[in-house]
């Protein structure tokens, strides 16, 4: 019997290794690269400090800094099944950081009717201000607005209708009315669906943002009217919301 158990022991402990194998096989990284644009010319931060932009509402500006926050990518079936990623990524097109991002989660081989991220944190995420990291980057938002972090960071110089050159800064956070008491919030991150694709390998997503388009559609942006003190403008922040549904685009997958 004690030779007959050791076969049977043997033959099980070889199944579940191939079952493991099979599972590490079928195993894959995602990888997302984030490039910029305006209005399909390349953008990067050798291009920034200089007037050379000029957005919808016919205004010539500068970008002196772009940082912006993305989480929760999620790969779903059309079952409805779901494999999200752990982890954030502050992408800082300023210092060419975090421009690539590959999560330590690995997803399934197989077919994915949706893959989406999340801009900015969702409300499970965006609180207390827990992440070490963020906090060190000054990415908090002041508990006077309701705490929490940045969505992004885009901040620049225009030419203002006196013909003077001032600075904007356009800094995207959860909307805020801070004439209720107590304060009243609207949800302004978004969910970015990059579309349908069958994973078959270690993946790449290369992402582009049209950076134009945070001032173009559907509000065209009056910087002479709004280009400070957006982050307790609650009406600003919709606007940010509305805009940001249009500027981000999956320029290829490579496998």
């Amino acid at each position: 019997m004690n030779k007959v158990a050791s076969i049977l022991f043997t033959c099980l402990l070889l199944i579940s290794c191939s079952e493991n194998n099979d599972d590490n096989i079928n195993q894959v990284n995602a990888t997302f690269n984030f490039t910029h644009n305006w209005d399909e010319i390349s953008v990067s931060n050798a291009d920034f400090n200089n007037i050379k932009y000029t957005n919808a509402n016919g205004e010539q500006l500068s970008i002196t800094k772009l940082r912006y926050l993305i989480s929760k990518i999620t790969f779903q079936k059309s079952n409805g099944e779901k494999t999200i990623l752990d982890g954030y990524n502050l992408v800082d097109v300023t210092n060419n950081k975090n421009l690539s991002f590959t999560p330590s989660k690995t997803i399934p081989l197989g077919n994915y009717t949706h893959v989406y991220f999340t801009f900015g944190f969702d409300n499970d995420a965006n609180y207390n201000n827990n992440y070490q990291d963020l906090n060190s980057a000054s990415w908090i938002v002041p508990a006077m607005l309701g705490g929490g972090y940045h969505f992004m960071q885009l901040e620049g110089k225009f030419i203002n209708n006196s013909a003077t050159e001032i600075g904007y800064a356009y800094h995207a956070i959860r909307a805020v009315d801070i004439s209720k008491i107590p304060l009243e919030f609207q949800d302004t991150f978004f969910e970015v669906d990059l579309g349908s694709i069958t994973i078959e390998n270690n993946s790449t997503f290369n992402i582009e943002m049209n950076i134009a388009e945070w001032f173009k559609n559907p509000n065209p942006w009056n910087l002479n009217a709004l280009n400070n003190t957006l982050m307790p403008n609650f009406n600003a922040q919709i606007m940010m919301f509305e805009n940001g549904q249009h500027v981000f685009s999956l320029k290829s997958v490579i496998q």
